[in-house]
């Protein structure tokens, strides 16, 4: 019962944590700042209680009837309980981080809120087991991503926060339609039940494509992926939190819950979605390597990386699905760390421009040495973290 307490506390902490922000905002900023630390601090903690469960096998459940016929229900297991972490840890960097690069622009109060929301939004849906809860909160985060997306309220900032929202917001329409389908032949929108209704009779074809369209909108995976390097105009850590730890993750995480943990992939899924993963990995990189603004070259290289992990994943043997979960750590913390070490050479020498930025090794050597570590990760250059993860997935593969 205690646990179940915990999971609880992962999500609605910073959820209804942040509707409380705006208003603490009107009367101290100090205190927004730190109560929108302390929620997700709370839900990182949580999440971190819940890791000896998880470890040793057991699931943690909590669930409740609401009206109309639906459930909230959560589970706490392994893959939850890792995404949460990952999620939450990285998220309260980011807000730290904010402290200082929110501090001279307006809106703060609805950025604050809109960021822990987002967060909460994201733990909602990692311990969501219904698909109804996990829509619902895969939403939430479509709308906070386009405020943030659009924080400066320029006019081309908007016009591409509203294309972020289209484009994931009619990906989830689809999704939506594919989770219908398999409630008209499950008759529950529960996950174990169509784990067990699904465990001999294959998924059909249609509704994998149609969860699929939800997912790479979401994952910013070919042909789905422009919307992310346009996402860059929005402030460092708001593309840290929307390109590292959380929003393209969440296609990622969805997909590893439906189609490695409830239900197995269709053998020609098998072939198929390693060549969408492959082709999105090859033009992001290329459309990188043309790129002169500092921060679409590190969104190219997102889109390129989640072409990785979801070839690990759709491979569909351990290694691979291993390698696919070490990799979402590795490339978490190391473009996080690229796009906060992007933050601080922007506002320091007001440009993104790669070719007026020679030099910065000799006047801003932390920076370029973390941004230089960071760098390695993504590359794959042992010993770092990144290493292991890419060798993992090609083992898989």
């Amino acid at each position: 019962m205690k646990e179940t307490y915990i999971i609880l506390a992962a999500v609605f902490v910073p959820v209804l944590g942040s509707f409380l922000l705006p208003l603490i905002g009107r009367f101290s900023t100090r205190i927004r700042n730190v109560a929108s630390f302390l929620f997700v601090l709370t839900s990182f903690l949580c999440s971190l209680a819940l890791v000896s469960s998880a470890m040793a096998g057991k699931a943690v459940v909590f669930s409740r009837q609401l009206p109309l016929g639906f459930n909230l229900s959560f589970t706490a297991d392994g893959l939850a309980v890792f995404m949460a972490c990952v999620s939450s840890s990285i998220s309260a960097i980011i807000i730290l981080y904010s402290f200082g690069y929110i501090s001279h622009y307006e809106n703060q109060n609805e950025y604050y809120f809109m960021v822990v929301l987002f967060l909460g939004a994201m733990m909602g849906l990692v311990f969501s087991s219904n698909l109804i809860p996990l829509y619902i909160f895969w939403e939430i985060t479509a709308i906070t991503s386009w405020r943030l997306i659009g924080f400066f309220r320029e006019k081309t900032h908007v016009f591409r926060a509203d294309k972020a929202f289209l484009v994931t917001v009619f990906g989830a329409l689809a999704m939506l339609i594919g989770f219908i389908s398999i409630y008209q032949q499950a008759g529950s929108f529960e996950l174990s039940v169509i784990k067990e209704a699904f465990r001999t009779n294959p998924l059909p074809g249609m509704v994998v494509l149609l969860i699929l369209i939800g997912i790479l909108s979401k994952s910013a995976t070919l042909p789905f992926h422009t919307w992310l390097p346009d996402a860059g105009v929005a402030p460092s850590p708001v593309t840290a939190l929307l390109h590292a730890a959380v929003l393209v993750k969440i296609g990622v995480y969805v997909f590893a819950r439906l189609f490695v943990a409830t239900f197995a992939l269709p053998e020609l899924w098998h072939t198929v979605i390693p060549v969408i993963a492959g082709a999105s990995a090859l033009v992001s990189a290329a459309a990188a390597l043309i790129e002169t603004d500092i921060k679409r070259i590190i969104a190219y290289s997102t889109v390129s990386q989640i072409g990785f992990i979801f070839f690990g994943l759709a491979v569909g043997n351990e290694i691979g699905v291993i390698g696919a979960m070490l990799y979402i750590l590795t490339h978490g913390l190391a473009k996080a760390g690229l796009f906060l070490s992007a933050g601080i050479i922007e506002q320091n020498t007001k440009t993104k421009d790669i070719t007026k930025l020679g030099g910065l090794m000799g006047t801003m050597p932390v920076t370029a040495i973390s941004f230089l570590f960071c760098a390695f990760s993504v590359m794959g250059v042992p010993p770092l973290g990144g290493f292991f993860s890419k060798y993992l997935v090609f083992s898989g593969a």
